[in-house]
C-alpha cells in the first residue's frame, strides 16, 4: 500500500489497490493504525473508498466541455495535402525540377526513394477553388465537402517524427509510436465514461474502400485500450454478419435460459473478485452484462433502411450499402444520438506511392458527399455543437514524384514534416486556417502543430486538462500527450 498517495486522483493510486475488497482492506492488520490515522484526514472519501468505490477513476471534466462526444475519421496510408487542401500554385512552374536541397535539408527518406537519382516536383494536377465565406481553397476532387468549409478548421502545420505507417498511426491514435498504449478514444472512455447503458462507450468502424489498390493494416491494436482497464477498448463493428462477433445466443440457446448463464457466471466471477480483487474480473461483468444488453439495441441500431430517403440524398445512396465510408457515418451519426461517446472510423487505400491520378478521385469520391451529410444531418438534429469531428491521416505526402512523372499521373513518398487535418463542432472556430508551409508543402513556416498539440486540444474541448489527466503504470503517471511539451491551440477554438 505505500503506492497509494491518494485515495481520489487517477495518477496517484495503484489500480490494482484501488479495487481491494473491504475483507483485504481490513485484513491486512499491520496497517491499521495507518488506515485509522488516514481516515481520520480524510474522513467520508476514504470511507467511500474502502466499500468499493473505484479510486482509479478521475474527476471528470475539469472544467466545462465545449464536446461531449467525438467522430474520429481517420484516412489510413496518408492523404496528399498538397492534393487536396494545401494549395501551391506556385509548383506549376517547377514541373519536374529538382527538389532543392535547401529544402529538403536532409531529411531522412523512406526505402522506397532514397535510391532515386533525383527528386522531380510533381505539381497538383487538379483546380483549386476559393470556397466558403472563410476563402479556403479546396480541391475540385471534394466538391461536397467544400461546401462545408465555414464549419470547419483547417491545421496545414501538422507534423509528426514518424515516417513509417506502422510507428504512424500508432502515435497519431495513442501519443507514442510504441504500440501497447491506450489510444485517445480508450482514455475518452475511463475519463469521461458513458452516456448511455446498451451501446459501448467506444466504438470502432472500419470502412473499406472502393478502390483497394495498396491497403494498409489494420488491427485491434489501434484501438487498444493499453494498460487501462479491458472495459475502455473500442468495440469493432462489423458491416457483414453478425454486427459484433458472438453477440447472439448459440442455436438452440434462448434469451431467459441465457440470462440464467450469466447469472450463473456473474456469481462466480464475484466470488473471484472478492477473492483476489482482479479489476479484470469486474471488467468481465461488466462486458457479459454489456452484451446481454446489446443483443436488444444492437439490431435496431444496424437497421439503417428505415432512414427515409432525405438521409440518402445527404449521404449518397452508398449510404445503403454495409462496409462502405457512407454507411459507416450515416451509423455514427445513429451510434453518437443514441449516446455513444467516442466514434472512430478507418477508410484505408489514402497510401499513394503511384498512380495518385488513378486512385485520389476515387477515394475522395468515397469520403465526399458522406462527410457533408454527416455534418448537415447532425446540425439538422442539434448534435454538431457538441460533437467534435476530426479528419486526417498520419502523415502528409512529398511534393516531389515517387517512379514515373507526367503531368497527368505521379506518385508521392511519405512525408511527416507537414500535413494537413480539420476539425469541426464542438467547440471549434469554424472558418478557420491554421498554419502555413513553404511553397513545396514541405516545411512549416508558421504556427506548428505536433500530434501531441492536438491530442491536447481535443481533451481541451472536451473539458479535460491533458496535464492533470494522468493513470498510474509501471510506477509513472501515464498521459496521452506523454512528458514532451504539448499545447492547447487555443486558435482553434471558438
Amino acid at each position: 500500500m505505500s503506492s497509494i498517495r491518494s485515495p481520489f486522483g487517477p495518477s496517484d493510486v495503484d489500480p490494482l489497490a484501488a479495487h481491494l475488497t473491504r475483507r483485504q482492506f481490513f485484513g491486512r492488520g499491520k496497517n491499521v493504525l495507518g488506515y485509522a490515522a488516514l481516515a481520520s484526514l480524510l474522513g467520508p472519501k476514504l470511507r467511500l473508498w474502502a466499500e468499493g468505490a473505484d479510486a482509479t477513476k478521475p474527476s471528470l471534466p475539469h472544467f466545462a466541455p465545449k464536446a461531449k462526444r467525438v467522430i474520429y475519421l481517420h484516412m489510413v496510408g496518408g492523404p496528399s495535402q498538397m492534393d487536396l487542401f494545401d494549395y501551391k500554385p506556385v509548383m506549376g512552374e517547377w514541373y519536374d525540377k529538382d527538389l532543392p536541397d535547401s529544402v529538403r535539408m536532409g531529411q531522412r527518406l523512406t526505402t522506397m526513394t532514397s535510391g532515386q537519382a533525383r527528386f522531380p516536383i510533381a505539381p497538383s494536377k487538379y483546380k483549386f477553388e476559393r470556397r466558403g465565406q472563410c476563402g479556403m481553397w479546396v480541391s475540385e476532387l471534394l466538391p461536397w465537402t467544400s461546401q462545408c468549409v465555414d464549419e470547419m478548421c483547417f491545421i496545414r502545420s501538422m507534423h509528426t517524427e514518424a515516417i513509417n505507417h506502422e510507428p504512424a498511426i500508432t502515435h497519431m491514435q495513442t501519443g507514442n509510436q510504441i504500440g501497447g498504449r491506450p489510444c485517445l478514444g480508450s482514455w475518452v472512455s475511463y475519463g469521461l465514461g458513458s452516456m448511455n447503458s446498451n451501446l459501448p462507450t467506444f466504438v470502432v468502424l472500419v470502412a473499406e474502400p472502393s478502390n483497394k489498390e495498396q491497403l494498409q493494416a489494420i488491427s485491434a491494436r489501434l484501438w487498444s485500450s493499453g494498460y487501462l482497464s479491458g472495459e475502455h477498448a473500442g468495440v469493432s463493428f462489423r458491416s457483414q454478419g453478425d454486427p459484433i462477433l458472438f453477440i447472439n445466443n448459440p442455436p438452440g440457446v434462448p434469451s431467459d435460459l441465457r440470462r440464467q448463464q450469466l447469472d450463473g457466471l456473474n456469481r462466480l466471477n464475484e466470488m473471484a473478485y472478492k477473492e483476489v480483487g482482479d479489476p479484470e474480473t469486474h471488467t468481465r461483468i461488466q462486458q457479459f452484462e454489456m452484451a446481454f444488453r446489446m443483443q436488444a439495441s444492437v439490431p435496431e441500431l444496424m437497421e439503417v433502411t428505415q432512414e427515409p430517403a432525405s438521409t440518402y440524398q445527404l449521404y449518397g445512396d452508398d449510404a445503403k450499402k454495409p462496409g462502405t465510408f457512407a454507411y459507416t457515418a450515416l451509423l455514427a451519426r445513429r451510434l453518437v444520438e443514441r449516446g455513444v461517446r467516442f466514434v472512430q472510423i478507418y477508410h484505408n487505400n489514402w497510401d499513394h506511392h503511384a498512380n495518385l491520378g488513378g486512385r485520389m478521385p476515387s477515394q475522395c469520391k468515397d469520403v465526399d458527399q458522406p462527410i457533408y451529410g454527416l455534418i448537415r444531418d447532425l446540425k439538422s438534429r442539434g448534435l454538431f455543437d457538441e460533437t467534435l469531428i476530426v479528419w486526417g491521416g498520419e502523415f502528409g505526402r512529398t511534393i516531389y514524384s515517387q517512379g514515373g512523372l507526367t503531368k497527368d499521373n505521379y506518385g508521392r513518398d511519405h512525408h511527416p514534416r507537414c500535413f494537413t487535418m480539420w476539425a469541426a463542432g464542438g467547440g471549434i472556430k469554424g472558418g478557420t486556417m491554421y498554419g502555413e508551409t513553404d511553397d513545396f508543402s514541405y516545411n512549416i513556416v508558421k504556427d506548428p502543430v505536433h500530434v501531441r498539440d492536438f491530442h491536447a486540444t481535443v481533451l481541451h474541448l472536451l473539458g479535460i486538462d491533458h496535464q492533470r489527466f494522468t493513470y498510474k503504470f509501471q510506477g509513472l503517471a501515464q498521459r496521452l500527450t506523454g512528458v514532451e511539451p504539448a499545447h492547447v491551440i487555443k486558435e482553434l477554438l471558438a
